[in-house]
């Protein structure tokens, strides 16, 4: 099964759910402001893909955070911690199909490699 996880309101988040449905890939989606994430999912990903590619670095609700707290994630539980209690800091849209990350952000190419291979 696929799941879309992102957050409603982001316009990459709503651009992949666009591509999804005019491809006519069925897909569920997690709303991390909604929903949440856990421990265990991120860990899941993390195993994948690592925490570096999780945090997004470049995103706005990095930005407002003050220096103390960017330098302090530096590992797996900093990260882990930051982004269950922040749910905005991690990348999207992330892709999941059968609890494998086959995409993160939106690419049109990627999702065609990954849907249509």
């Amino acid at each position: 099964m696929v799941t879309l996880y992102g957050i409603s309101n982001c316009s990459t988040v709503k651009k992949a759910l666009d591509w999804l449905k005019k491809n006519e890939i069925e897909f569920q989606f997690h709303d991390y402001k909604k929903q949440g994430i856990d421990e265990k999912k991120l860990k899941e990903w993390m195993a994948q893909i690592g925490w570096e590619t999780l945090v997004n670095k470049r995103s706005t609700t990095w930005k407002g955070f003050d220096e103390t707290l960017q330098n302090s994630i530096t590992n797996e539980a900093a990260a882990i911690e930051l982004m269950m209690s922040k749910t905005s800091v991690i990348k999207r849209p992330l892709i999941e199909n059968d609890g494998k990350v086959v995409a993160l952000g939106y690419n049109e190419k990627e999702y065609e490699n990954v849907f249509y291979q």
